[in-house]
């Protein structure tokens, strides 16, 4: 968006005003726009959707892809609009507390969300989104990077920091699986499944 004043802090009140068809993040005041993405994003999002989606079926959690609005509570748990300064759109987010769902989208933190890297996004989903899922209290968060084929699963901890990364390389793993969901575990081979040519 052109007229975007760099010295401003936006809050999802500022959000709510954009058109509809920018897709935008709020991330401590700064906006981030979304590119894009390619097939081969899409895909591996289509493919998680459908594994994750069949596995919540007939259970009290859902998932959405994105786009699809959270709002992080971040600032101390704020819930004004005016002062939230924190609205992402992950690729995929599972939550299970139906309260904070609402027709804008999550107001809390989500218990799962995968971001699928692209060149653009590499330091905000690797180092900046993560600290921020991190203090929000997401309790899984997984980084899923094409070109290498392999997936980050970062896990929060009791005292609410993320360990260290658990890394699964199509190729050298058969599997992943979810800790927040202990009996879901998925075909890597399947995540990374796509079309000839892309």
């Amino acid at each position: 968006m052109s007229l975007l004043n760099e010295q401003k802090e936006y809050t999802y009140a500022d959000y709510l005003k954009w058109p509809e068809d920018e897709r935008l993040e709020i991330i401590d005041g700064i906006v981030y726009s979304q590119v894009t993405p390619t097939s081969i994003h899409q895909k591996i999002s289509g493919n998680l959707y459908l594994e994750i989606g069949n596995f919540l079926k007939g259970k009290e959690c859902f998932v959405f892809a994105a786009p699809f609005t959270v709002r992080l509570p971040l600032d101390k748990g704020e819930t004004d609009e005016n002062k939230n300064k924190n609205v992402v759109e992950p690729d995929l987010t599972v939550i299970c507390d139906k309260s904070k769902l609402d027709r804008h989208g999550y107001n809390g933190a989500p218990d799962f969300i995968i971001e699928i890297v692209s060149r653009s996004s590499i330091k905000r989903d690797n180092i900046v989104k993560l600290n921020k899922y991190q203090q929000a209290g997401v309790k899984e968060y997984w980084i899923v990077t094409p070109e290498t084929e392999n997936i980050m699963r970062y896990v929060l901890n009791e005292q609410g920091h993320y360990n260290l990364p658990d890394m699964y390389v199509l190729g050298e793993d058969e599997k992943i699986s979810a800790k927040v969901f202990p009996d879901l575990a998925i075909s890597l081979e399947d995540v990374f499944a796509a079309w000839d040519g892309l």
